[in-house]
């Protein structure tokens, strides 16, 4: 391992692993890549229901948890986030959504210029190699992404498409082109079945450059700053203490917990919080870790006798045993599944001109208890709020001799969220209440059936409400006061060397699924840095 090179990127989830790979395209360029995490070398990664086995796994997860929400019964809500080579595309549920032309046109409204749909969309399609000969306007055939259809949907989730229809929304082809609205089956980041993660599109085929060097297993302990001036990281790698210069640049690719985190705890940050902590501030920065967003998710979850969905019985063991030849001599059978196979946007009564719920669909019975398995079958569906105006926030907290990060989502704190997902959860319960489920009806074990009126729901959210793990906007690019980074160019305000690529810098959450956008934010960050 060297001690100096041109650039460093702390992070190889879906931004960091662009970026590795634009910045070592140049074989003069020294290119470091850091990652706290492992190996992403496992069967439980690469076959996508391995996802049962990974959210809650230290080994694969950070297993963060929220501070208690005082709206939602003052619970703490768990906050995965993947900790592995390629971040949290190596744990997530490969869906493949940009968000809506919308959101990047109200992005460059908030004062980030060169950000608006016209602009991302070409970044979108030279990233995309697209598998499904989807409309060439929108969709590339040339990137490293392969984007593609699940490999052997369950017929649960074609029963899904046609009871949303019945229910008045139409079938959705493609959620990434004119309109997100509708419902359909969901394309995917996979290659004929597996995992396709942005380690494996954009770094694992480029592991022979002799100036790209992949440290896992490496934690950032702190940015190291000289007047004014980022000089490099301070790490600690696999239990050893050492630091790395970048003669160049360092590059905050570690995602909306962790890109704040490491900024608080090097003292970059809202000078008076990180005196209060016993940090001493080495730049004033008031919009650290503020700005956080995400997604609040209610579910409703039926318990059905029908064996034609997924889950654990006597009745299904045929198919269990069958599964892994199924998957290693055909990529069929339950092992393809990502679980969220099919979904789709519709607009509550609160709705403007865009949908304001996303819906996934899962065609096995989702635990009343909250375990990742539970013997028997059913389905699910689950229903976002997809433009929350709930604002939480990433701060440190003391813990002895080191600090951690208290996340506050502070959910249903604006009172309209709480008010679109109790919408959106009658939605969700007209599509199952469609005939087409009459031949798999089940008892509806949450929130159930005796759970009706308005108040109901909103109680029922309050003691069961989630999240699905779309944190971003902690180190928001924009104009204004709280702003951190540039948009025009990503660095963060008031100090040179240091640029913030990811998630965090989102100033608004987008409609959707956040990995394709990340991966965006990603190529443009390298085409500042290129560029300049």
């Amino acid at each position: 391992m060297n001690d100096k090179y041109d650039y460093i990127v702390v992070g190889s989830g879906s931004a960091g692993c662009v970026l590795a790979n634009r910045l070592s395209a140049n074989p003069a360029t020294k290119v470091c890549l850091i990652e706290a995490g492992g190996s992403d070398q496992s069967l439980r990664v690469r076959v996508p229901a391995g996802i049962l086995s990974l959210y809650g796994n230290p080994n694969y997860d950070y297993c963060y948890f929220g501070v208690p929400q005082p709206q939602l019964n003052g619970r703490r809500i768990p906050v995965n986030r993947g900790k592995a080579l390629g971040g949290s595309t190596s744990i997530n549920s490969m869906v493949y959504i940009r968000g809506a032309a919308a959101d990047y046109d109200e992005w460059a409204s908030l004062g980030c210029a060169g950000w608006s749909y016209d602009d991302v969309l070409p970044v979108f399609k030279r990233l995309e190699r697209n598998l499904l000969n989807q409309d060439s306007r929108y969709h590339g055939t040339e990137g490293e992404l392969l984007v593609d259809n699940p490999r052997d949907p369950n017929e649960l989730s074609r029963m899904f498409v046609a009871a949303g229809k019945e229910a008045g929304l139409p079938e959705n082809i493609d959620f990434n082109a004119a309109s997100q609205f509708g419902v359909g089956i969901y394309n995917v980041t996979q290659d004929r079945g597996q995992r396709f993660s942005a380690f494996t599109a954009f770094v694992r085929p480029v592991l022979d450059r002799p100036n790209l060097t992949v440290l896992s297993e490496c934690s950032v302990e702190t940015i190291l700053v000289s007047d004014k001036r980022v000089t490099g990281v301070s790490i600690r790698h696999k239990g050893t203490h050492t630091t790395l210069k970048a003669t160049r640049e360092v590059v905050l690719s570690a995602g909306a917990i962790n890109s704040p985190q490491i900024l608080l705890e090097s003292g970059i940050g809202p000078a008076e919080e990180l005196r209060r902590v016993g940090i001493s501030p080495v730049h004033d920065l008031p919009g650290v870790g503020k700005n956080l967003q995400d997604h609040v998710d209610g579910m409703i979850t039926v318990r059905s006798s029908s064996p034609r969905t997924l889950g654990l019985s006597v009745a299904n063991l045929p198919r269990i045993l069958a599964a892994p030849y199924s998957y290693f001599a055909r990529r069929k059978g339950m092992l393809t599944t990502n679980y969220v196979e099919a979904g789709g946007f519709a607009r509550t009564r609160h709705a403007r001109a865009e949908p304001d719920i996303q819906f996934h669909f899962v065609p096995g019975y989702r635990s009343h208890r909250g375990r990742l398995v539970e013997y028997g079958h059913g389905y699910a569906i689950h229903t976002c709020v997809l433009r929350p105006k709930s604002i939480g926030e990433i701060t440190l907290a003391r813990d002895g001799s080191s600090t951690t990060a208290r996340i506050d989502h502070r959910f249903f704190s604006d009172e309209q969220d709480a008010q679109v997902l109790v919408e959106g959860i009658k939605i969700a319960r007209a599509i199952f209440a469609s005939s087409v489920f009459d031949e798999v009806r089940g008892i509806e074990m949450l929130p159930g059936k005796d759970v009706r009126s308005d108040d109901e729901i909103l109680a029922y959210l309050r003691a069961e409400a989630l999240t699905v793990y779309h944190p971003v906007g902690t180190c928001k690019m924009g104009d204004d006061a709280m702003a951190v980074v540039d948009p025009k160019t990503l660095k963060v305000r008031g100090l040179e060397g240091l640029r913030v690529a990811d998630a965090s810098i989102m100033p608004k959450l987008i409609a959707g699924n956040t990995n394709a956008p990340s991966m965006m934010i990603g190529q443009r960050a390298a085409d500042m840095i290129l560029e300049s």
